[in-house]
């Protein structure tokens, strides 16, 4: 016993061990739940890190995993290093990023949200990209926009059905 810690203080401290160590496998649970429920679905992210914090760009590769587990192969990742007006506090440089995001097969750009530099321009690199990667997923499974969709045939008969209700009226019993 170590600080005169009798048997009953052991053992106590042995239950909350387990139940802590259930809650976070629960909630481990819930999270992947909840992981899988937020990305399905998405075509498209804006992977922003901080270029005056060096930790932000190192936490890229976390995310970027995540998003490759929980997302479609197909999906458009863009690389953002924001806060590109702060050249004096800078901790990641253009060069370092823009390695990564090539060895990662991402687009990449810096942005100044305060200066409103290439923000739009950003979201509008990944939306092209999308309806270009959209686009080329509707061709190889053979959708043709410009064809006339395909279907059961409908006979509507020889006869004016248009004229016979005009006859009935609205309000007829």
């Amino acid at each position: 016993m170590v600080n005169g810690g009798t048997k009953a203080n052991e053992e106590a401290n042995v239950g909350e061990c387990r139940q802590t160590r259930r809650q976070t496998m629960e909630n481990n649970s819930w999270y992947r739940a909840i992981t899988s429920a937020y990305y399905r679905g998405a075509v498209g992210a804006l992977l922003v890190y901080d270029v005056t914090r060096h930790v932000t760009f190192e936490n890229v590769e976390r995310w970027l995993k995540e998003l490759r587990d929980h997302t479609d192969s197909n999906i458009v990742i863009m690389l953002v290093g924001n806060k590109a007006d702060l050249r004096h506090l800078r901790a990641v440089s253009t060069e370092d990023a823009k390695a990564f995001a090539e060895k990662e097969n991402t687009f990449f750009m810096e942005t100044s949200a305060l200066e409103s530099m290439n923000v739009e321009i950003a979201f509008t690199e990944v939306l092209s990209q999308i309806y270009r990667v959209v686009s080329r997923k509707a061709l190889d499974i053979g959708d043709d926009p410009t064809a006339l969709p395909k279907g059961q045939t409908i006979n509507v008969g020889i006869k004016d059905d248009v004229s016979d209700l005009k006859k009935v009226g609205c309000c007829s019993a």
